[in-house]
């Protein structure tokens, strides 16, 4: 079975790789395609590649290529994991919305508008290639904005388009550590969209455990999100938010955070991962020893001024080994196999929340078989959670319309919108400014 891999010279490309060897069972990964436009980079994680499967007698052989086409053609799986502009484009995300006072994080505010907006017309192309070369392909997207990435794909694959995260896996293995629950054995009721989305309850055996939880401060305190959030707001809510809801809850304390910071996350990354390509550019460096050090410092300060806005400390030991990937090969090995699987995914709504419509991508738990992920029924969602959702798919929709019409006044529109931008004029004055750093704007006229 061939994996194709786009954005295939990613800094996080070997987790994946480094997943798949030690299956052998049927439908298991043989090939892997590694496709990106920089063949630096591609050399870089190729040699990455090569150190983890080094001794290892069932590692699927892999190939690199620049050539967008050829990647594709006769791939069973894609993974697309690009990042249009690069990390200078994600600081520049950042540093303009900061210069007007608003938040630039990549994936939530006037940063995450920017990056759809550059990201939408490139990820439109790939599916309509994909549905060309590779029709009976299914596609796992990684590429941010997740959310509104895959809807803007599935208008091209159908639910043959799936957007993974690992940030409500991660939440609900934290919640059932902290209760000694097995999370293998719990259910997770989830939803909202990427990056927005709430847990209501985890059951076992059919008994919900998250009142325990809300009704005990010590244990709302032992673990990131009970941190992050504090134990007075997660029992007013009722549930616990996905981390990335401190953005929204506590919204001027972050911007004043990353304004005072010594540089933005994304400038951080840029600079690191700088380092780690040209120190592979060294035939002589251990590229999987460099890359594990790297990955480790870059996993350590993840949402690091959110942390230190609530004093919540630092990361748990266990948290930082990734988990994406397992994600993503979870879903793969379930399609690919018929073995049924329940996972919290980026798919059409189809009635799943009611409050959104049926071609809405949303993030629930799914049942995964065969023929695809099938969301799973949920509870509506309360009137506080509906309200962000509604407000933040509606800023989705006018990114998708500005990308397909090319429409600065509707781009202008996305921005003035967003409930962490809500100015006209703030809005006016983002487009400008994101049009003078980025050439993949271009298009907005």
């Amino acid at each position: 079975m061939r994996l194709t891999i786009l954005g295939g010279g990613g800094f996080r490309v070997p987790l994946v790789y480094g997943a798949l060897p030690g299956d052998r069972a049927e439908g298991r990964v043989t090939e892997v395609v590694l496709h990106d436009l920089d063949a630096g980079r591609l050399n870089a994680v190729s040699r990455v590649l090569a150190e983890q499967a080094a001794g290892v007698p069932d590692a699927p052989g892999f190939r690199v290529t620049t050539d967008l086409d050829e990647a594709l053609r006769g791939a069973d799986f894609v993974f697309s994991a690009i990042r249009v502009g690069g990390l200078e484009g994600r600081a520049h995300d950042e540093r303009v919305a900061l210069a007007h006072g608003v938040l630039g994080q990549e994936t939530v505010g006037a940063g995450g508008v920017a990056y759809g907006l550059r990201t939408v017309p490139v990820a439109v192309d790939i599916a309509r290639r994909v549905a060309r070369l590779a029709p009976d392909a299914w596609l796992i997207n990684f590429t941010n904005p997740a959310g509104l990435i895959t809807e803007a794909m599935s208008r091209h694959l159908g639910d043959r388009v799936i957007g993974i995260c690992d940030s409500p896996v991660g939440l609900g293995r934290r919640i059932a550590r902290v209760l000694g629950v097995d999370p293998g054995t719990a259910w997770i009721d989830y939803a909202g969209l990427n990056h927005l989305g709430w847990v209501r309850g985890l059951r076992v055996a059919g008994r919900d455990r998250l009142p325990r939880l809300l009704a005990d401060p010590a244990l709302l305190g032992s673990f990131e999100e009970g941190r992050l959030f504090g134990a007075d707001w997660l029992r007013s809510l009722g549930a616990i938010p996905n981390e990335y809801l401190h953005y929204y809850y506590f919204n001027r304390e972050t911007v004043r955070a990353y304004r005072q910071a010594e540089q933005t996350r994304g400038a951080f990354l840029h600079d690191q991962q700088a380092r780690f390509y040209e120190e592979l550019r060294d035939p002589g460096a251990p590229a999987l020893d460099t890359w594990n050090r790297t990955r480790h410092e870059r996993e350590a300060t993840y949402m690091a001024e959110n942390r230190r806005t609530a004093g919540a400390g630092e990361r748990e030991a266990e948290d930082l080994s990734g988990g994406y990937e397992k994600v993503a090969l979870a879903l793969m090995r379930a399609i690919a196999r018929d073995e049924r699987t329940t996972l919290i995914l980026n798919v059409r709504n189809r009635g799943t929340l009611s409050v959104l419509d049926s071609e809405a991508v949303v993030e629930v738990p799914c049942l995964v078989d065969a023929s695809g992920a099938h969301p799973v029924s949920v509870e509506p969602l309360p009137g506080h959670a509906t309200g962000l959702v509604c407000a933040v798919k509606a800023v989705e929709r006018e990114v998708l319309a500005a990308a397909e019409s090319g429409s600065r006044e509707t781009a202008v529109k996305a921005f003035a919108l967003h409930p962490l931008v809500d100015s006209v004029n703030v809005a006016r004055g983002l487009v400008e400014d994101y049009l003078g750093v980025h050439p993949g704007l271009a298009y907005l006229k």
